[in-house]
């Protein structure tokens, strides 16, 4: 029988999905400022493309801020589950 469990725990398995969602967001960020090009690029000024880089900034600004938050929460909350030892068996003689 193996050690470890088969499934993670779930703050383990939280924090694993948000590292996720942050190697993802680059990648999505990139497409994002792709989008106004593939899409509409001769009726695209060049104002409202700079509306849409500044408005697609900003909110990239609070998503890597809400994701990091949700990091360090996630951390810590695997850091606890990690200290907290399970109460060993004792026989009652």
């Amino acid at each position: 029988m193996p050690d470890r469990p088969l499934f993670l725990e779930r703050a383990s398995f939280h924090r694993r999905r948000l590292g996720d969602a942050a190697r993802v967001l680059p990648v999505l960020t990139a497409l994002l400022i792709l989008v106004p090009v593939w899409w509409m690029p001769a009726s695209l000024s060049h104002a409202a493309g700079a509306v849409w880089i500044f408005a697609l900034w900003a909110v990239l600004i609070a998503a890597v801020w809400a994701l990091h938050r949700a990091l360090l929460r996630a951390e810590a909350a695997t850091m606890r589950a990690s200290t907290d030892l399970p109460p060993e068996d004792v026989d009652a003689v």
